[in-house]
């Protein structure tokens, strides 16, 4: 009997213990639903589209090459004798570059003074008997044949005192030869022969090779495509152009255009110009590589935004602008052209909107922004660019 009471005992305890199990199993623990995370304004630099008056350019490589190029050569043969400039020297028209040895042209010239002094000399005796001969003749007592045959020989005489000069005149030419100077002003070049040489009018080289660099020139190319817009903002007068250096951050010069050539090239599809420059400071140099742009036109205030606000998009360019609650929107804009880090926007933006030029990388439509200034935007991009790197 004991026995069965503790049985009984045992079972009673295990069925309370499964039905404490089954109710605390069945409770599910009730969890209060978490506040949706409002996202964190963007910091972003923007600024205020506003309208000025902006240069049209159109943009080429082009090659400085000198106005013009005189290589100087002899026209004699003969031993230098004095060089009369150093390498790289400023040089006007007309300086003496050389001198060959004169001696042996003046010994010539001399030469050929003393026979024309003998012609002349005979030319006046032939004139005198002439003169005596016609005195006779008028009274008889000389022949018309005698009188004839002095007329002759006074003007063959007179013939020969003519050849005489021409001669005189050609050694004269022979020795302003003996200089040699500059036909251009110019800067020199390498000197190709040295002095005690002798030099020849044959010598490939010359004597030196004068450059003039002021003015200068410069030959570039543009787009077919460009010749119409040329033509017409050309027909209205001298258009100018400009020369930077082939990084775009020093300006050369400026001059205009001289020339559209006469031809397209039709293997490149482009279109050769000519500028002339003033080049008073020597900033550009025959041979140079450098960045033409040529001023078509100013535009009137137009709209321009940092290059850096304008993003390229699946469907082409566009910015963000930054709206009175300070959340952005995505605008299409045209860009015309960009230069010296601003961009030209023709379609798609108005005066007055403030776009975003920098944090656009964490940007979507909608998107709410800060604005941050200077220093600050720049640190807080850099902030948020370590951020997102953080795994």
């Amino acid at each position: 009997m004991k026995r069965s009471f503790t049985v009984a005992l045992i079972v009673l305890a295990a069925i309370g213990a499964g039905a404490g199990l089954w109710f605390f199993a069945d409770r599910k623990p009730v969890v209060a639903a978490a506040p949706v995370p409002v996202p964190a304004a963007v910091p972003v630099v923007a600024t205020t589209v506003r309208g000025k008056d902006v240069p049209i350019y159109l943009r080429g490589i082009g090659t400085v090459i000198a106005y013009n190029t005189d290589v100087v050569r002899s026209q004699i043969q003969g031993q230098i004798v004095k060089i009369a400039f150093t390498e790289g020297q400023a040089v006007k028209a007309g300086d003496l570059l050389a001198q060959i040895d004169p001696r042996p042209y003046k010994a010539q010239i001399e030469q050929l003074t003393a026979n024309r002094d003998r012609d002349q000399a005979q030319l006046a005796n032939a004139e005198a008997n002439l003169s005596r001969y016609n005195q006779l003749g008028d009274k008889g007592y000389a022949t018309p044949q005698l009188i004839d045959t002095q007329t002759a020989q006074v003007a063959q005489l007179k013939a020969a005192v003519k050849a005489d000069q021409a001669q005189i005149d050609q050694a004269n030419v022979q020795l302003s030869y003996t200089r040699l100077t500059s036909a251009i002003p110019g800067i020199t070049g390498v000197r190709q022969i040295d002095v005690g040489n002798v030099i020849h009018p044959t010598d490939p080289n010359g004597l030196v090779v004068v450059a003039q660099i002021e003015p200068i020139s410069l030959l570039f190319t543009l787009p077919q495509t460009d010749l119409p817009s040329i033509q017409e903002h050309a027909a209205k007068g001298t258009l100018k152009v400009i020369a930077y250096s082939q990084d775009n951050k020093m300006k050369l010069d400026e001059g205009r255009l001289l020339l559209v050539n006469n031809e397209i090239a039709g293997t490149t599809g482009t279109v050769q110009l000519k500028a002339e420059f003033p080049n008073h400071e020597h900033r550009l140099w025959p041979g140079q590589l450098v960045n033409a742009r040529l001023l078509l036109e100013m535009r009137k205030d137009a709209l321009t935004v940092a290059g850096s606000a304008v993003q390229q998009g699946p469907h082409g360019s566009y910015v963000y602008v930054v709206s009175a609650d300070q959340t952005v929107t995505l605008r299409p804009v045209h860009v015309a052209q960009i230069s010296d880090g601003q961009a030209l926007i023709d379609q798609g933006l108005e005066s007055g909107d403030v776009v975003v030029v920098d944090g656009q990388y964490r940007l979507t439509e909608g998107s709410h922004v800060h604005e941050l200034h200077g220093k600050a935007a720049r640190e807080a991009d850099l902030q948020s660019a370590v951020q997102d790197a953080i795994p």
